[in-house]
């Protein structure tokens, strides 16, 4: 008789969720961003599953601080639209990271998160501030050095 091997699914209450601190102070925006996608998808655990949310939350401080190589800074924009003729607005990613830095961040990770009902759910896992100060101390949130400043 054969023995059969069958795939193990991890359901969500079983993917044992951490906090994780982050400072993106110096940190190049591309590559931060997609470390953080990685840890808020799970693919950093040995218990992946592509359909579940097996992640952790993590939290970004600085992120005012956060850099782009090459002449991106001043080539860089954010365009939204209202749907309506003339309704596209531009904004510059200096007018950006001085008007919202939080959003320059969430922006990068959300663009590498799926884009289906998982995805919007994986969003609402990362939480990220402009200054060095954030209300997530009772989580207990574990400080991740990420490669180089």
């Amino acid at each position: 008789m054969k023995q059969e091997k069958l795939t193990k699914f991890v359901k969500t209450e079983d993917a044992n969720q951490k906090w994780y601190l982050i400072d993106a102070d110096g940190q190049i925006l591309g590559r931060l961003a997609s470390k953080i996608a990685m840890i808020i998808r799970g693919k950093n655990k040995a218990i992946f599953t592509p359909n579940m949310d097996t992640g952790d939350f993590v939290v970004v401080i600085n992120a005012d601080k956060v850099k782009l190589t090459g002449k991106r800074e001043q080539l860089k924009d954010y365009k939204r639209y209202s749907g309506y003729p003339g309704g596209q607005k531009i904004v510059s990613y200096q007018e950006m990271i001085n008007k919202k830095p939080e959003f320059v961040v969430e922006n990068a990770v959300k663009g590498m998160l799926p884009k289906t009902k998982l995805g919007n759910k994986l969003i609402k896992k990362l939480k990220v501030y402009a200054g060095d100060k954030h209300p997530h101390t009772a989580q207990k949130p574990e400080l991740i050095s990420l490669m180089e400043k």
